[in-house]
Protein backbone atom coordinates (compact mmCIF):
# COMPACT_ATOMS: atom_id res chain seq x y z
CA UNK A 1 0.00 0.00 0.00
CA UNK A 2 1.18 3.23 -0.98
CA UNK A 3 1.45 5.73 1.67
CA UNK A 4 1.66 9.04 -0.34
CA UNK A 5 1.43 10.19 -3.46
CA UNK A 6 3.51 12.99 -5.54
CA UNK A 7 1.54 14.38 -8.59
CA UNK A 8 3.56 17.18 -10.90
CA UNK A 9 1.94 19.15 -13.99
CA UNK A 10 4.40 19.86 -16.06
CA UNK A 11 2.90 23.11 -18.33
CA UNK A 12 4.74 25.19 -20.84
CA UNK A 13 4.12 28.05 -18.59
CA UNK A 14 3.90 26.37 -15.31
CA UNK A 15 4.51 23.84 -13.15
CA UNK A 16 2.71 22.31 -10.09
CA UNK A 17 3.60 19.77 -7.82
CA UNK A 18 1.31 17.82 -4.83
CA UNK A 19 2.16 15.53 -2.28
CA UNK A 20 -1.32 13.67 -1.38
CA UNK A 21 -1.47 11.47 1.79
CA UNK A 22 -3.23 7.80 2.33
CA UNK A 23 -6.95 9.91 2.61
CA UNK A 24 -5.75 11.96 -0.59
CA UNK A 25 -5.62 15.03 1.68
CA UNK A 26 -2.99 17.79 0.01
CA UNK A 27 0.40 17.55 2.63
CA UNK A 28 2.05 19.85 0.41
CA UNK A 29 1.63 21.92 -3.27
CA UNK A 30 3.70 24.55 -5.01
CA UNK A 31 3.63 25.81 -8.52
CA UNK A 32 6.73 27.24 -9.70
CA UNK A 33 7.26 28.48 -13.60
CA UNK A 34 8.52 26.19 -16.09
CA UNK A 35 12.28 26.70 -17.48
CA UNK A 36 11.38 25.71 -20.94
CA UNK A 37 13.72 28.75 -22.32
CA UNK A 38 16.96 27.08 -20.45
CA UNK A 39 16.56 23.86 -22.35
CA UNK A 40 15.92 19.96 -21.53
CA UNK A 41 18.38 19.96 -18.37
CA UNK A 42 16.59 22.62 -16.43
CA UNK A 43 13.51 21.36 -16.72
CA UNK A 44 15.00 18.22 -15.44
CA UNK A 45 16.54 19.61 -12.75
CA UNK A 46 13.33 21.88 -11.71
CA UNK A 47 11.21 18.84 -11.47
CA UNK A 48 14.11 16.81 -9.11
CA UNK A 49 13.73 20.42 -7.35
CA UNK A 50 10.02 19.31 -6.27
CA UNK A 51 9.93 15.59 -5.95
CA UNK A 52 13.17 16.37 -3.10
CA UNK A 53 11.00 18.81 -1.71
CA UNK A 54 7.94 16.82 -1.28
CA UNK A 55 9.91 13.61 -0.42
CA UNK A 56 11.31 15.62 2.36
CA UNK A 57 8.06 16.23 3.98
CA UNK A 58 6.84 12.64 4.07
CA UNK A 59 7.64 10.62 7.73
CA UNK A 60 10.61 8.16 7.71
CA UNK A 61 9.49 4.33 6.81
CA UNK A 62 6.21 6.09 4.40
CA UNK A 63 6.26 4.55 0.49
CA UNK A 64 5.29 6.79 -1.83
CA UNK A 65 4.30 6.68 -5.69
CA UNK A 66 5.14 9.36 -8.06
CA UNK A 67 3.00 10.72 -11.25
CA UNK A 68 4.10 12.68 -14.59
CA UNK A 69 2.20 15.08 -16.21
CA UNK A 70 3.69 16.05 -19.03
CA UNK A 71 2.78 18.15 -22.85
CA UNK A 72 3.34 15.11 -25.06
CA UNK A 73 3.28 11.19 -24.37
CA UNK A 74 5.93 8.36 -24.19
CA UNK A 75 6.56 5.93 -26.84
CA UNK A 76 6.33 2.55 -25.95
CA UNK A 77 8.87 1.36 -27.87
CA UNK A 78 11.70 3.55 -27.49
CA UNK A 79 10.67 5.34 -24.09
CA UNK A 80 11.71 8.89 -26.25
CA UNK A 81 8.76 11.68 -25.32
CA UNK A 82 7.07 12.11 -28.65
CA UNK A 83 3.81 14.50 -29.59
CA UNK A 84 5.36 17.26 -27.62
CA UNK A 85 4.57 20.76 -27.54
CA UNK A 86 7.18 22.04 -25.07
CA UNK A 87 9.43 20.27 -27.96
CA UNK A 88 12.76 20.66 -25.84
CA UNK A 89 11.26 16.87 -24.50
CA UNK A 90 10.99 15.34 -27.59
CA UNK A 91 13.14 12.63 -28.54
CA UNK A 92 14.77 12.34 -24.47
CA UNK A 93 14.56 9.56 -22.35
CA UNK A 94 12.89 12.00 -19.60
CA UNK A 95 10.89 9.38 -17.90
CA UNK A 96 14.09 7.25 -17.56
CA UNK A 97 16.49 9.79 -16.76
CA UNK A 98 14.51 10.53 -13.92
CA UNK A 99 13.93 7.25 -12.82
CA UNK A 100 17.84 6.86 -12.66
CA UNK A 101 17.92 9.97 -10.30
CA UNK A 102 15.43 9.24 -8.13
CA UNK A 103 15.72 5.31 -7.78
CA UNK A 104 12.21 4.16 -8.31
CA UNK A 105 9.59 3.76 -10.95
CA UNK A 106 7.32 6.68 -12.00
CA UNK A 107 4.26 6.94 -13.89
CA UNK A 108 3.75 9.30 -16.48
CA UNK A 109 1.19 10.35 -18.91
CA UNK A 110 -0.24 13.13 -20.85
CA UNK A 111 -1.30 15.91 -19.76
CA UNK A 112 -4.38 15.71 -21.09
CA UNK A 113 -4.94 12.31 -19.70
CA UNK A 114 -4.23 13.50 -16.32
CA UNK A 115 -7.16 15.86 -16.61
CA UNK A 116 -9.56 13.55 -17.95
CA UNK A 117 -8.91 10.79 -15.33
CA UNK A 118 -9.21 13.48 -11.88
CA UNK A 119 -12.32 14.71 -13.44
CA UNK A 120 -13.50 11.11 -13.23
CA UNK A 121 -11.98 10.38 -9.62
CA UNK A 122 -13.34 13.64 -8.56
CA UNK A 123 -14.92 16.07 -10.85
CA UNK A 124 -17.41 16.82 -13.51
CA UNK A 125 -17.22 13.17 -15.42
CA UNK A 126 -17.17 10.88 -11.95
CA UNK A 127 -20.48 9.16 -12.80
CA UNK A 128 -19.32 8.33 -16.15
CA UNK A 129 -18.03 4.96 -17.43
CA UNK A 130 -16.05 6.20 -20.70
CA UNK A 131 -15.23 10.02 -21.06
CA UNK A 132 -13.44 11.80 -23.51
CA UNK A 133 -11.70 15.17 -22.04
CA UNK A 134 -10.76 17.93 -24.22
CA UNK A 135 -8.20 20.60 -23.08
CA UNK A 136 -8.61 24.14 -25.04
CA UNK A 137 -6.13 26.10 -24.19
CA UNK A 138 -3.07 27.55 -26.37
CA UNK A 139 -3.39 23.91 -27.94
CA UNK A 140 -5.74 21.75 -27.61
CA UNK A 141 -5.61 18.26 -26.61
CA UNK A 142 -7.60 14.92 -25.56
CA UNK A 143 -7.54 12.32 -23.36
CA UNK A 144 -9.61 9.16 -22.77
CA UNK A 145 -10.75 7.34 -19.33
CA UNK A 146 -12.71 4.23 -19.37
CA UNK A 147 -14.10 3.16 -15.59
CA UNK A 148 -11.37 5.83 -14.06
CA UNK A 149 -8.47 4.67 -15.58
CA UNK A 150 -6.71 6.25 -18.55
CA UNK A 151 -6.79 3.97 -21.84
CA UNK A 152 -3.57 4.23 -23.54
CA UNK A 153 -3.41 2.44 -26.40
CA UNK A 154 -0.54 0.45 -28.17
CA UNK A 155 1.57 3.53 -29.33
CA UNK A 156 0.06 5.74 -26.09
CA UNK A 157 -1.58 8.30 -28.57
CA UNK A 158 -4.99 7.54 -27.33
CA UNK A 159 -6.89 10.60 -27.05
CA UNK A 160 -4.41 12.56 -29.40
CA UNK A 161 -7.86 14.06 -31.15
CA UNK A 162 -6.23 17.73 -30.99
CA UNK A 163 -4.06 16.58 -34.26
CA UNK A 164 -6.78 14.76 -36.35
CA UNK A 165 -6.91 16.60 -39.52
CA UNK A 166 -10.44 18.36 -40.23
CA UNK A 167 -9.21 20.79 -43.20
CA UNK A 168 -6.35 19.28 -45.62
CA UNK A 169 -6.14 23.13 -46.81
CA UNK A 170 -6.03 24.57 -43.15
CA UNK A 171 -2.77 26.29 -41.90
CA UNK A 172 0.48 24.08 -41.10
CA UNK A 173 0.27 22.46 -37.17
CA UNK A 174 3.23 22.70 -35.49
CA UNK A 175 3.37 18.73 -35.69
CA UNK A 176 3.63 19.27 -39.26
CA UNK A 177 0.47 18.31 -40.62
CA UNK A 178 -2.38 20.53 -42.06
CA UNK A 179 -5.58 21.45 -41.27
CA UNK A 180 -4.88 19.65 -37.57
CA UNK A 181 -8.33 20.41 -34.72
CA UNK A 182 -5.77 22.11 -32.97
CA UNK A 183 -5.60 25.35 -35.56
CA UNK A 184 -8.93 25.45 -35.59
CA UNK A 185 -10.58 25.82 -31.74
CA UNK A 186 -7.24 26.17 -29.86
CA UNK A 187 -6.74 29.93 -28.99
CA UNK A 188 -3.77 30.38 -30.45
CA UNK A 189 -5.44 28.93 -33.79
CA UNK A 190 -7.89 31.60 -33.56
CA UNK A 191 -5.97 34.13 -33.21
CA UNK A 192 -4.10 33.03 -36.00
CA UNK A 193 -7.07 33.07 -37.89
CA UNK A 194 -8.22 36.27 -36.70
CA UNK A 195 -4.71 37.85 -38.37
CA UNK A 196 -4.74 35.60 -41.23
CA UNK A 197 -7.98 37.03 -42.00
CA UNK A 198 -7.76 41.11 -40.77
CA UNK A 199 -4.17 41.23 -40.92
CA UNK A 200 -3.98 42.47 -37.54
CA UNK A 201 -3.91 40.94 -33.95
CA UNK A 202 -6.57 40.26 -31.48
CA UNK A 203 -6.24 37.67 -28.60
CA UNK A 204 -9.24 35.30 -27.93
CA UNK A 205 -10.33 37.08 -24.82
CA UNK A 206 -10.61 40.37 -27.28
CA UNK A 207 -12.23 38.13 -30.30
CA UNK A 208 -14.96 37.08 -27.58
CA UNK A 209 -16.07 40.06 -26.39
CA UNK A 210 -16.03 41.52 -29.73
CA UNK A 211 -18.56 38.99 -30.55
CA UNK A 212 -20.85 39.56 -28.01
CA UNK A 213 -20.28 43.52 -28.75
CA UNK A 214 -21.18 42.54 -32.50
CA UNK A 215 -18.12 43.64 -33.96
CA UNK A 216 -18.19 41.95 -37.07
CA UNK A 217 -15.01 40.88 -37.93
CA UNK A 218 -15.15 39.15 -34.67
CA UNK A 219 -18.34 37.53 -34.99
CA UNK A 220 -17.02 36.28 -38.44
CA UNK A 221 -14.04 34.51 -36.40
CA UNK A 222 -16.05 33.23 -33.41
CA UNK A 223 -18.81 31.72 -34.99
CA UNK A 224 -16.36 29.55 -37.62
CA UNK A 225 -14.63 28.58 -33.86
CA UNK A 226 -17.97 27.29 -32.93
CA UNK A 227 -18.51 26.09 -36.10
CA UNK A 228 -15.13 23.77 -36.11
CA UNK A 229 -16.08 22.60 -32.82
CA UNK A 230 -18.96 21.47 -33.12
CA UNK A 231 -17.61 19.80 -36.38
CA UNK A 232 -14.40 18.26 -34.37
CA UNK A 233 -16.60 17.51 -31.42
CA UNK A 234 -19.79 16.26 -33.16
CA UNK A 235 -17.36 13.65 -35.21
CA UNK A 236 -15.50 12.66 -31.91
CA UNK A 237 -19.16 11.07 -30.57
CA UNK A 238 -19.85 9.37 -34.03
CA UNK A 239 -16.22 7.81 -33.48
CA UNK A 240 -16.40 6.59 -30.41
CA UNK A 241 -19.65 7.34 -28.21
CA UNK A 242 -18.93 8.30 -24.88
CA UNK A 243 -21.21 8.53 -22.08
CA UNK A 244 -19.66 12.23 -21.18
CA UNK A 245 -17.18 14.88 -22.82
CA UNK A 246 -15.51 17.23 -20.38
CA UNK A 247 -13.76 20.24 -21.25
CA UNK A 248 -11.02 22.27 -19.61
CA UNK A 249 -8.35 24.88 -20.62
CA UNK A 250 -8.93 28.41 -20.47
CA UNK A 251 -11.52 28.34 -23.19
CA UNK A 252 -13.35 26.03 -21.42
CA UNK A 253 -14.88 29.23 -19.65
CA UNK A 254 -16.66 30.41 -23.12
CA UNK A 255 -20.21 29.88 -22.31
CA UNK A 256 -21.42 29.83 -25.37
CA UNK A 257 -19.61 26.19 -26.19
CA UNK A 258 -22.61 24.71 -24.00
CA UNK A 259 -25.33 26.45 -26.13
CA UNK A 260 -24.68 27.15 -29.28
CA UNK A 261 -21.42 25.18 -29.29
CA UNK A 262 -23.82 22.00 -29.05
CA UNK A 263 -26.50 22.48 -31.43
CA UNK A 264 -23.29 22.41 -33.59
CA UNK A 265 -22.36 19.24 -31.84
CA UNK A 266 -26.26 18.30 -32.89
CA UNK A 267 -25.67 18.89 -36.32
CA UNK A 268 -22.43 17.16 -37.05
CA UNK A 269 -22.54 13.94 -35.28
CA UNK A 270 -24.41 11.12 -36.92
CA UNK A 271 -27.44 10.61 -35.02
CA UNK A 272 -30.65 12.14 -35.03
CA UNK A 273 -30.79 12.33 -31.09
CA UNK A 274 -27.23 13.77 -29.27
CA UNK A 275 -27.92 13.34 -25.52
CA UNK A 276 -23.85 13.16 -24.84
CA UNK A 277 -23.28 15.44 -21.92
CA UNK A 278 -21.28 18.36 -22.53
CA UNK A 279 -19.35 19.19 -19.26
CA UNK A 280 -17.27 21.89 -17.94
CA UNK A 281 -14.72 20.73 -15.55
CA UNK A 282 -15.11 21.23 -11.91
CA UNK A 283 -11.34 21.03 -11.24
CA UNK A 284 -10.40 24.14 -12.72
CA UNK A 285 -6.77 23.87 -13.55
CA UNK A 286 -5.87 22.06 -10.67
CA UNK A 287 -7.32 18.73 -12.64
CA UNK A 288 -3.71 17.63 -14.06
CA UNK A 289 -1.54 17.72 -10.88
CA UNK A 290 -4.43 15.58 -9.06
CA UNK A 291 -4.52 13.32 -12.03
CA UNK A 292 -0.83 12.77 -11.62
CA UNK A 293 -1.09 12.03 -8.54
CA UNK A 294 -3.45 9.51 -9.30
CA UNK A 295 -1.93 7.75 -11.90
CA UNK A 296 -0.32 4.89 -9.85
CA UNK A 297 -3.57 3.79 -8.25
CA UNK A 298 -5.21 2.99 -11.66
CA UNK A 299 -6.62 -0.44 -13.05
CA UNK A 300 -4.47 -0.85 -16.32
CA UNK A 301 -8.13 -0.91 -19.42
Amino acid sequence: MVNYKIGIDLGGTKTEAILLNAENDTEYRERIRTPQHLGYIAIVESLMELINRCTAIIPKGNTYSIGIGIPGTINPLTGLVQNANTTCLIGKPFRAELEERIGQSICMENDANCFTLAECRAGAAKQYGLVFGIIMGTGCGGGLCINGSVRNGPHDISGEWGHFGIDPKGTTCYCGKKGCIETKISGSGVEASYIARFGKHLTMKEIVDGYRNSIPDCKEIFLQFIDDFGRSVGGLISTIDPDAIVIGGGLSNIRELYTDGVEKIKYYAFHQDIRTPILKNQLGDSAGVFGAAWLATQVPV
